[in-house]
């Protein structure tokens, strides 16, 4: 029981010698399905697999310790387990470093891989071959597989993959990433010195066991290998973790980066957005201005040119009929003649109405809307009841030429579709602009459908004169419910000269003419 204490020590050793390289080839196995800072995930895989591999055979070297150490029989697959478990940690750290060395040299591919398989192919035929021709009778096939894995496998496995860790470390380095280069440096020291404890076997009759060997190594030290193994093991995970957190932060990094850039992407779109829309609405009320602009010239050649030649034609007809000798027919013609051309300019003088009502010019949106409504009463026959809520100044004159179109196509949608024959106009004011609102008891509609093409050009386009002024039009309506349109607008409105000026450059024909 003297042994105790040294016992337990060891499997302590065994036990972080262990727990480090499986937590290595965890964080490995994560950093295979990330973005390939550290390096691709296809050349991680060996070294995640050494880890698993590693770890499980040194936890295996401990419960066999334990078992020894209660004097308990070990099984015989047990450690052939072990043994098997040796071999393919070690083979994994050959592939790992030829994966390296292909990564970064892919024309002597065949070079590499040939040599990984070689130190594979040379540990099975010197197995084969001692356990045929020598261990036959000595009966020591575990312990020499062991040592020939170390020496054949566990070598140049930890000095290939010190060598791939430096190569990685040297393009970090190249690419301004000191930290990560450091760490993976101190990674490829790590196994680099590890892959030199793995000379320090158990005592065995071949070259160069005799002479170097654990034994021999405690002896001088007073630390069995394992000890230090289990050092560069801690060792390796921590270069290997540092490097695993540097990547993380530069991935970090790059997604607040491309965060960043998305932002500010979506602003630059929302701005472009923001200045179309502006731009549209431009568009629009220079749409609008020239509609009205168009409306007013062709008021004004109506007015200035047919309705005066009208005009002097029923005077030449008057002379005409006042100077002819006396013919009832001749009389009947020139009177019906007569008649004719009063129905010709009542027809004009509509026309010129309602291309540019004179009221809305001169005396403003309540006049034009008033009129609008006996208009709609005498022509169509609908009531239509107009309500000024609150004291109505003059407005822009877009602004009350597209109150006053709106009114206008609303009061005919109910003349033809509503099926009534009442109508409420309601303006007022507020604190944020002009309110309208047309309103009527009639059949309704859906105006989800009404407002689709072929079905709702006259909504859309009411919706796009409000718009054209920076307001806002919105229907209430359903089936047998009737109808509120309604639109606001808001006070401030950019100045358009362009149609003040022209609407003042005519009259149209009065009554009487």
């Amino acid at each position: 029981m003297a042994t105790a204490p040294f016992q337990f020590e060891i499997v302590l050793v065994f036990f972080i010698y262990g727990l480090a390289f499986f937590c290595m080839g965890l964080l490995i196995s994560l950093e295979t399905r990330r973005s390939p800072l550290l390096a691709e995930g296809r050349v991680l895989v060996p070294l995640a697999v050494f880890g698993y591999v590693h770890g499980t055979h040194e936890w295996i070297e401990m419960a066999i310790i334990i078992r020894k150490w209660f004097q308990l029989p070990v099984p015989g697959f047990i450690e052939w387990l072990r043994l098997g478990l040796l071999v393919v940690s070690f083979s994994s750290l050959i592939a790992f470093g030829v994966l390296v060395l292909i990564s970064q040299n892919s024309q002597r591919a065949g070079l590499y891989a040939g040599i990984g398989g070689g130190l594979l192919g040379l540990y099975l035929v010197l197995v084969f071959v001692a356990g045929t021709f020598v261990l036959g009778r000595s009966g020591e096939a575990l312990v020499y597989a062991d040592v020939l894995a170390r020496y054949i496998l566990a070598v140049p496995g930890a000095l290939l993959a010190a060598l791939g860790l430096a190569m990685q470390a040297r393009h970090g380095l190249a690419a301004e990433r000191r930290n990560l280069a450091a760490s993976l440096r101190l990674a490829a020291w790590g196994f680099a010195v590890y892959g030199l404890t793995q000379l320090f076997v158990v005592p065995l009759g071949i070259f160069p066991a005799q002479y170097i060997n654990s034994t021999m190594f405690l002896e001088l030290t007073g630390v069995p290998i394992q000890v230090v193994r289990a050092l560069l093991a801690i060792l390796i995970t921590v270069g290997m973790i540092r490097a695993s957190q540097i990547v993380e932060d530069e991935r970090q990094q790059q997604f607040i980066s491309a965060q960043h850039a998305r932002v500010e992407a979506l602003e630059q779109v929302q701005q472009e957005l923001v200045k179309r829309e502006a731009l549209r609405q431009d568009l629009l009320r220079h749409i609008v201005i020239a509609q009205e602009e168009e409306r007013t010239r062709i008021a004004r050649e109506l007015h200035d040119d047919t309705a005066q030649l009208l005009t002097a034609l029923s005077l030449n007809l008057a002379t005409l009929k006042n100077s002819m000798p006396d013919s009832p027919n001749l009389s009947e013609l020139l009177t019906r003649l007569q008649s004719l051309l009063s129905q010709m300019s009542q027809g004009i003088y509509r026309m010129v109405r309602d291309l540019r009502p004179v009221q809305l010019d001169d005396l403003g949106l309540v006049a034009a809307l008033q009129y609008l409504a006996e208009d709609e009463r005498q022509r169509t026959g609908l009531q239509v009841s107009l309500d000024i809520a609150t004291p109505l100044p003059r407005l822009d004159p877009l602004v009350e030429t597209v109150l006053f179109r709106v009114a206008q196509a609303a009061l005919t949608n109910v003349a033809l579709h509503a099926h009534c024959n009442e109508a409420k106009l309601r303006i007022s004011t507020d604190l944020e602009g002009v309110v309208m609102q047309v309103e009527d008891s009639g059949a309704g509609f859906d105006p989800q459908q009404s407002t689709e093409p072929r079905h709702g050009f006259g909504l859309a386009g009411m919706r796009e004169r409000a718009a054209s002024v920076g307001g806002k039009l919105t229907i209430q309506s359903a089936p047998g419910k009737g109808t509120l349109v309604e639109i606001r607008v808001p006070l401030q409105q950019p100045e358009t000269p362009v149609l003040e000026e022209l609407s003042h450059e005519y009259h149209p024909l009065d009554a009487g003419r």
